[in-house]
């Protein structure tokens, strides 16, 4: 294993020979704090969560420094093919180590220091504060990257939803949305052209909303799922039947 990251369609290894001088990892992130300080009384009120319900971050900001095998090609060139692809661009990046996640975000080359048996450089990052899954909830998994000891087939649960005008309900374990707040989107097709109902109940953050889902793709910015309580959503029509899919990904620190 060479560690490497791959930064959109590229490799470190495979199309620069680039090799991590330590093993790669992305900063964590702060998080954003605000507090309101009283005058004459202790301490200070913490406002931080006030609006989401939930702590929010910063972006992760770093760099990861790489040796190049000179025996590769020319310098010059090795680091314009580098600057061309990467300078300044905004990707995804996967580690090796981490193939199941990406981060995503803006990259730049720092610097490049040559030396007599080998050059390095220096690749800076600023990246959402949370890594993604990179398969969403209603991709077909993958056998090769799939954890049989603990990996969820998420698009048996999320994938083609049968809807009728009988009220069903998703009882949805916290496990599933991992730990990021998500607000998912939902594919709808219905038989009778005419949508369908969704109940979104989140008790960590006090949701009880209920929307008409029109046909095609619906995002409903108050449908968030967060927290370790779970959620429930309830779907049924006014006629006909339909299928819904609900498709997000899932983050983690």
């Amino acid at each position: 294993m060479y560690h490497s990251v791959t930064f959109g369609e590229k490799n470190t290894w495979d199309d620069w020979r680039l090799v991590p001088s330590s093993r790669p990892v992305f900063n964590p992130p702060a998080q954003k704090v605000k507090t309101l300080d009283i005058p004459g009384g202790d301490g200070v009120i913490d406002l931080s969560q006030a609006l989401t319900g939930y702590p929010v971050y910063q972006n992760r900001t770093g760099s990861i420094e790489f040796i190049v095998m000179n025996d590769f090609k020319p310098w010059h060139m090795a680091y314009s093919d580098i600057m061309d692809y990467l300078h300044g661009q905004s990707l995804r990046a996967v580690l090796e180590d981490d193939p199941e996640y990406f981060y995503e975000g803006r990259f730049a080359v720092n610097q490049w220091k040559s030396d007599k048996d080998w050059s390095r450089i220096t690749i800076d990052y600023d990246v959402g504060p949370y890594k993604w899954s990179v398969l969403s909830s209603i991709d077909d998994w993958l056998w090769d990257p799939f954890n049989f000891q603990n990996g969820v087939i998420r698009a048996t649960l999320f994938k083609n939803i049968s809807v009728t005008t009988a009220t069903s309900v998703k009882r949805l374990d916290a496990k599933l949305f991992g730990r990021a707040p998500i607000c998912p989107r939902f594919i709808v097709r219905s038989t009778a052209g005419r949508g369908v109902h969704a109940r979104f109940v989140n008790p960590k953050l006090e949701l009880d909303i209920t929307k008409l889902l029109h046909d095609g793709t619906v995002q409903i910015p108050e449908f968030v799922f967060f927290g370790d309580m779970g959620a429930d959503i309830y779907f049924w029509c006014d006629a006909g039947s339909a299928t819904v899919s609900v498709d997000f990904r899932v983050g983690r620190l």
